[in-house]
């Protein structure tokens, strides 16, 4: 190996609201990066080419499949992995709707759902389905996923205020 395949540089970001700085080398995926160098190994790796979605994380509020994106790249972002949710209404859906069996997916899952949540949050059916599209169950919990999904939906609707005309 090279030198040149040794060199390391510098990678500042906020990873589930703690800054950091990490040494990575131009080739290193921030799927490995996480796991490897952080610690934070909810973001599974699956089909490493970005198909399955086990890997889905935030990066700037954007799902992002981790597996597709080099760690230099995210330098100044701001990522967000399963391990920095807490108390999601996505998770508890999951809960109350068994929306897993082994789990290996379910992190993606979550992620990529709480993404559709903030930026589709008047999302219909159909939109629904293409964003569960983007992630793959092997143990096909997809109807389980499916309802867990909308139930956060429903209760998001249900809190809505009411106008007084309506």
């Amino acid at each position: 190996m090279s030198s040149r395949d040794m060199t390391v540089y510098p990678v500042e970001f906020e990873i589930n609201g703690d800054k950091r700085t990490i040494q990575v080398r131009a080739a290193d995926v921030l799927l490995y990066t996480l796991r490897d160098k952080l610690g934070l190994t909810g973001s599974k790796p699956g089909c490493g080419n970005g198909d399955c979605g086990a890997c889905t994380i935030w990066v700037d509020r954007q799902p992002m499949k981790s597996c597709l994106m080099l760690t230099v790249e995210a330098s100044g972002k701001q990522i967000t992995t399963i391990e920095g949710l807490t108390d999601s209404p996505v998770q508890h859906a999951f809960v109350q709707n068994q929306a897993f069996q082994c789990g290996y997916c379910t992190p993606g899952f979550i992620m990529n759902c709480e993404g559709l949540l903030s930026l589709h949050p008047d999302a219909d059916e159909e939109t629904i389905r293409d964003w569960l599209e983007s992630n793959i169950c092997r143990c096909t919990s997809y109807e389980e996923i499916h309802h867990a999904v909308k139930d956060v939906f429903q209760r998001n609707k249900d809190r809505e205020p009411r106008t007084s005309g309506s």
